[in-house]
């Protein structure tokens, strides 16, 4: 999942908001002078991810995909399954998609010290595209594939991708379908199972 869903799937947190937007931007083991709540939150993004590449209905997802795009069908499913939760956010979640996304570019902005350098980087790309509702918009989503293609070490097809996607989006809408209300099933109840000595913080409005 990308970083609209990893922060709804956090709940009303901070911490674990924010932990969910760090998770693709620290690797190894999370640097231990971090609030213990954040760590949790990145470890909570690092479980939805386990959970996600192993869910039946991801798999069957991928399997739709035609050579090269199955190859990278992990990021390409991570993108899409974004574009439908942002399509339908306000059924998902029960709040608006274009507030929801200016608090999630404002607790990146208030906590803007704390981040990777990669993360201080996408932040202002957040902010430039209106993300993440910007992934709503066919358009943002090319740009956003053409920009992970441009970050991949290797030649690849992701940035050739949407009309894949989109060829494709019936089946898919189906997969998410079921697929998403068995993942914020799970979030809830990692959350519940992991719970860190640190007080919850408000989280998005």
């Amino acid at each position: 999942m990308n970083n609209l869903a990893h922060t709804l799937l956090a709940g009303d947190d901070e911490l674990l908001q924010l932990g969910g937007l760090m998770g693709d931007f620290v690797h190894g083991k999370p640097d231990p002078a971090l609030p213990e709540r954040l760590i949790t939150g990145i470890r909570l993004h690092r479980a939805i991810d386990v959970y996600t590449d192993s869910h039946p209905e991801v798999v069957a997802a991928r399997a739709l995909l035609p050579s090269p795009y199955r190859r990278y069908g992990g990021i390409l499913l991570d993108m899409w399954f974004d574009h439908l939760l942002a399509l339908d956010f306000e059924r998902w979640s029960g709040r608006g998609l274009e507030p929801y996304s200016a608090g999630v570019r404002d607790l990146l902005r208030r906590h803007e010290s704390s981040l990777p350098t990669g993360l201080q980087r996408f932040r202002l790309y957040m902010e430039a595209h209106a993300l993440p509702a910007g992934y709503a918009r066919p358009e943002e989503m090319a740009a956003a594939l053409d920009g992970i293609s441009h970050r991949l070490s290797r030649v690849n097809p992701v940035g050739e991708a949407l009309p894949v996607l989109t060829g494709l989006s019936v089946p898919l809408h189906g997969h998410f379908e079921t697929f998403f209300p068995q993942l914020q099933g799970f979030a809830q109840g990692w959350i519940e199972a992991n719970p860190s000595l640190s007080p919850p913080g408000r989280g998005l409005g």
